[in-house]
Parts: structure tokens; C-alpha cells; sequence
């Protein structure tokens, strides 16, 4: 794991260029049996409000392409230009956050040759100074089913929690909860060079359980900088999908209890 101490929280935001963000996916199991794995990634990193402003781009936008973004990937899957941001809004207002009037980041995957799949995306929504008003934590499953944790107390730098609603791993229990630490080390904000650490980890009552991490460089998204991570990863998000099976596979052999799928939570979104 990227020890937490090596970075700090940083200033204000002051660019509003789509961002690329070249980095490492880690994951540790601590029990009932230790497991651990870590992979190459990238993610696009996009400043909603100002990219929902700007007419075309070097990123496609809910169409065909061999990368691209699509809102009907987040939220609640409605489509069209700007339905994300508008479902992203809407999320945090109905948490009584209403201080988060500057720029929201969204750090996520995109579709690539079409196929897309999003372990996690963080929507994080700052206030006009550049300061964190909160996160939301977007998750997936496999199973088809999306929750979304909204985090009015993270701050870079510090721990934010929440209750565990959905069931994700079939290997562990919908019980516990998660810690999440957010921390962005960018003297200048986002841009080249910021680098950017997202942390989630589960346990119970017993004691933390995972502890999981995506890290990255931030760069400038141009056609250079995107051909050359589609180039690197040319099925990154089918490479996702390929080796949570791949590592389900090991925690099968590794005689890991089995825990069938719950029903999905009745709301799809948690304070």
C-alpha cells in the first residue's frame, strides 16, 4: 500500500483541462486467508462542470469511439450530455450539501472499444475556494446493480466513513463498513504531475478485512496522452473484468467462505 503519511493535502484547483490519470490498482485481503494482487491502470479524471461547457475535445462523448465517455454509465442511467453532473448534483443536494459551487472531478473509467465496467468512480465536488466539500463513492458489482455512498465529511487527507449497503464480493458480507482516505499531493492544483490516491478499506466488527487503492499521476488528456494508454492497455476495461474472475478463482482455491447475493438495497444512494 502507498503509505498515507508521503502525501499531503493540496491548495485550490486551478486548472480545468480532462485529465488522464496513469496509475496502479492494489488490493490486500486480510482474512480468512491473505490474498493480495496489484495492476497497472488509467482512468480519466474530468472536470464536469467546465467539461459540460465546452463543445467537442479530444474525448468522445455519448458515441462511438475507441474511448469515450458516457453518462448513461453513471447515476441513474439516463442518457444525454450533462445527465451525470445534473444526477451528481442532485445527490448532493438531497444531502444537504450546499457549499459545493466549484468544480466536481470525476475519476473514473471509460469505455473503451465499447465494453465498459466501473468497480468505483469518485465524484469529488469542491467549493469555489477549491477546498473538498464532499465525495461520492459510485459503486458497481457484476451483478448489474449500482450504489452510490455520499461522503459530506471527506476532506483530502482525512477519513471519511460509511455503512457497507451493497453487496459487491461474494466473498464477503453485506456487514461493516468502509473507511475511505482521499489524498491529492498538487502544489498547484490539478494538472501535470498531481498525483491523486484514493483508499477504501472494509471490516467488521472483527477487524478491517481489505484494504484496496488506486493511484495515479494526473497528465493533460490529448490525443497523444489517451493513444498512448489505449496503446498500453488496449482492453483495460475488459482486462477488469477479466481479473476480478481471475482472483475470485484464487480466493475459491483458497477455500475463502462463499456468500450468495443478497437483494439489491431498496435505495440506491446512502448518506
Amino acid at each position: 500500500m502507498s503509505p498515507l503519511p508521503s502525501m499531503v493535502p493540496s491548495g485550490s484547483s486551478v486548472a480545468v483541462s480532462p485529465l488522464i490519470g496513469i496509475g496502479q490498482v492494489r488490493h490486500t485481503r486480510l482474512r480468512p486467508a491473505k490474498h493480495s494482487f496489484a495492476y497497472p491502470t488509467w482512468q480519466l479524471v474530468l472536470p464536469m462542470r467546465s467539461w459540460s461547457r465546452q463543445a467537442g475535445g479530444v474525448l468522445a462523448r455519448n458515441r462511438g469511439a475507441t474511448v469515450s465517455f458516457h453518462d448513461v454509465d453513471h447515476g441513474d442511467g439516463l442518457a444525454g450530455d450533462g445527465q451525470a453532473l445534473a444526477w451528481c448534483e442532485r445527490v448532493l443536494h438531497g444531502a444537504g450539501i450546499t457549499d459545493a459551487d466549484g468544480e466536481i472531478w470525476l475519476q473514473t473509467y471509460p469505455r473503451v472499444l465499447g465494453f465498459v465496467f466501473k468497480p468505483v468512480s469518485f465524484w469529488y465536488a469542491e467549493r469555489r475556494d477549491g477546498s473538498l466539500a464532499a465525495v461520492v463513492a459510485e459503486v458497481n458489482n457484476t451483478f448489474g446493480e449500482r450504489h452510490s455512498y455520499v461522503l459530506g465529511g471527506a476532506r483530502w487527507g482525512h477519513e471519511a466513513t460509511a455503512a457497507k449497503a451493497m453487496h459487491v464480493s461474494p466473498f464477503c458480507e453485506v456487514r461493516g463498513g468502509y473507511r475511505f482516505h482521499f489524498m491529492r499531493r498538487a502544489p498547484l492544483g490539478w494538472g501535470d504531475g498531481a498525483r491523486l490516491l484514493a483508499r477504501v478499506d472494509h471490516g467488521d466488527a472483527d477487524g478491517p478485512i481489505l484494504q484496496t487503492s488506486v493511484s495515479a499521476t494526473l497528465h493533460t488528456l490529448t490525443r497523444a496522452s489517451l493513444a498512448r494508454a489505449w496503446l498500453a492497455m488496449p482492453l483495460l476495461t475488459l482486462g477488469v473484468v477479466a481479473r476480478i474472475h481471475w482472483q475470485a478463482l484464487w480466493l475459491w482455491l483458497k477455500r475463502v467462505p462463499f456468500f450468495h447475493k443478497p437483494p439489491a438495497p431498496t435505495h440506491l444512494v446512502s448518506h
